[in-house]
């Protein structure tokens, strides 16, 4: 199958590497930085269980979509809207895209720009870029993929690269859990640049996880989302499963770009005033994170 990465950052090369060390055609859209590393010598994909160099193809040029049965989503999700309009002229008709972005709203602000289908999908996976061309990957790795009429045949595919992936009915209340997961995490590890492990050990943090948490399930639950497993629990296990993870807003934040935060807890800020749901810790979290990004601004 042909593949195409759109925004083959951290989590675009992780899966795009796995998908072509399975045997895919892929291309990974990214940076120039990263793509003349991996023409020169592959993507170098750093795992727990395995150190290689995987050779596919890699462009900056949105058209390289062209002729992709599938199509990885992949940028941030203040990028949807224009990163839609680069790729719309050279879909092939026939080709299925799917989001793997942070946020929940991503496939329904996208489906309207293009006429073919889009799919929302849930990931869980620490990666991080190491360098140029070199992604590593920290732990974990699973999807979940909305129902739809490929759903299975793409589960099939994913699940034969070495891709956990579960199909589910309710990927909304899934989206949703893990957006509580990132609102509870990303901001507090970019504003003290520490990883999951070393910020739960801090004095108050998980007192403060559980106060983000239980605004976001109010907000959901007045958003008529239901929200599957067990939450609590869910972000308990961040820290000890990724422990040495900083969140992608801290990955940004000490490189001085723009985070995805107003798709974080910015979203729960916002659908929280629509809903008349206070949320004075989600709205604390997103004004310090936009203050020291206004701080970073002119360094940039």
């Amino acid at each position: 199958m042909k593949i195409a990465v759109m925004g083959a950052g951290a989590v675009g090369c992780y899966y795009g590497g796995l998908l072509a060390r399975a045997g895919h055609e892929v291309v990974l859209i990214a940076r120039p930085v990263h793509v003349e590393a991996i023409r020169a010598h592959g993507l170098r994909l750093e795992t727990r269980s395995f150190d290689e160099q995987v050779r596919l193809e890699a462009s900056s040029d949105p058209a390289a979509v062209a002729g992709a049965q599938l199509v990885l989503f992949c940028v941030k999700s203040t990028d949807t809207e224009s990163a839609a309009a680069a790729i719309a002229p050279h879909l092939a008709p026939e080709a299925l895209v799917l989001t793997l972005q942070n946020g929940v709203d991503n496939d329904i602000r996208l489906q309207p720009l293009l006429p073919q289908e889009v799919s929302a999908s849930v990931v869980y996976v620490a990666t991080a870029m190491a360098g140029p061309g070199h992604v590593r990957h920290h732990g974990r790795g699973e999807l979940v993929i909305a129902t739809g009429s490929r759903s299975a045949a793409l589960a099939a595919c994913l699940a034969a690269a070495g891709i956990p992936t579960e199909i589910s009915d309710n990927v909304r209340g899934a989206l949703w859990a893990k957006l509580l997961l990132n609102c509870a995490y990303n901001a507090l590890s970019a504003i003290t640049q520490l990883p999951y492990g070393q910020l739960v050990l801090q004095p108050g943090v998980t007192d403060t996880l559980a106060d983000v948490v239980a605004e976001c399930l109010a907000v959901a639950r007045a958003d008529g989302v239901l929200i599957p497993g067990d939450v609590p629990a869910a972000v308990r296990a961040i820290a000890q499963t990724m422990p040495g993870q900083f969140s992608s807003t801290a990955q940004d934040m000490a490189r001085g770009k723009p985070s995805e935060i107003d798709h974080l807890n910015g979203f729960v800020l916002r659908r929280g005033a629509a809903l008349g749901i206070a949320t004075p810790v989600n709205r604390m979290l997103w004004t310090l994170v936009k203050a020291l990004e206004a701080k970073a601004a002119p360094k940039l």
